[in-house]
């Protein structure tokens, strides 16, 4: 059962994936996510199905639109097959429970934002105004279907603290983070704090963690000056998907190594 449900994520993170690149294209540009349909940039050609297969297509193509010739970038390619590889480990963690569907919306919202900060500097209103109600209704049906509406406190209350410590670290440092982030940390803590508020802090702390240490390298090998902007997202994203895959073996580790376990 546990293959099938993993190798059953994998199949919908690819199809997921070549979703996500049409919203990651269209979102920031203000465009629909649902018409027209996909076409080539430089000549304007509608890409037919045989020529939309996830990861697939991009190989058998060569990386060149099939009627201009025109380059197409890898970041499609790469998307579509880590939204399978992310998606086959929320599935391996979360199994066939009530909960997979709210932590598969979960680690696509985050690889989305991720992308689209790296690329824009921003993380749209589009994406996490309507997505995270939508996170919280998924995850609150699932405490309620399995019995434990305790999860569906800590969810709340994840969420909450999540929108309220990265607010406040924004008003007193307003060039460190966007409310783009503070919305988003909100997000990440309802997905969290399903699980417990100790994923929260985790996840938090260690997208800060890594953005921090990934600033300092860039700044010490001067690809960026102090003034230029680092996105924090993807730091921030990273830190929520590793806390939901491998959150529990490390607060035990971490309860341990202080004798608080």
């Amino acid at each position: 059962m546990e293959a099938l449900v993993v190798s059953g994520c994998a199949l919908l993170g690819l199809l997921f994936g070549s979703f996500a690149n049409v919203v990651i294209h269209r979102v920031p540009a203000g465009e629909s996510v649902s018409h027209p349909r996909s076409a080539c940039p430089g000549c304007g050609t509608p890409i037919a199905p045989r020529d939309n297969i996830p990861v697939l297509s991009w190989l058998l193509l060569r990386a060149k639109c099939r009627h201009c010739g025109q380059p197409i970038s890898a970041r499609y390619p790469l998307v579509e097959a880590g939204m399978a590889g992310i998606f086959a480990l929320v599935g391996w963690r979360v199994g066939l429970d009530w909960s997979l569907p709210g932590f598969l919306l979960f680690a696509w919202t985050l690889v989305v934002v991720a992308v689209i900060d790296a690329e824009t500097r921003k993380i749209p209103n589009r994406l996490t105004y309507p997505l995270t109600p939508a996170l919280l209704v998924l995850l609150v049906a699932a405490a309620v279907l399995a019995g434990n509406s305790g999860q569906a406190v800590t969810a709340v209350i994840g969420g909450v603290a999540g929108f309220v410590g990265l607010l406040v670290l924004a008003l007193i440092q307003p060039r460190g983070m966007g409310m783009g982030d503070v919305k988003l940390a909100g997000f990440i803590g309802i997905g969290l704090g399903y699980l417990s508020l100790g994923h929260v802090l985790l996840g938090l702390f260690g997208g800060f963690l890594l953005g921090g240490v990934v600033a300092i390298l860039v700044l010490a090998t001067g690809r960026r000056g102090r003034r230029d902007q680092i996105p924090f997202c993807p730091y921030l994203a990273a830190g929520g998907i590793v806390a939901l895959l491998v959150g529990e073996p490390l607060i035990r580790a971490y309860l341990r190594a202080t004798g608080l376990a």
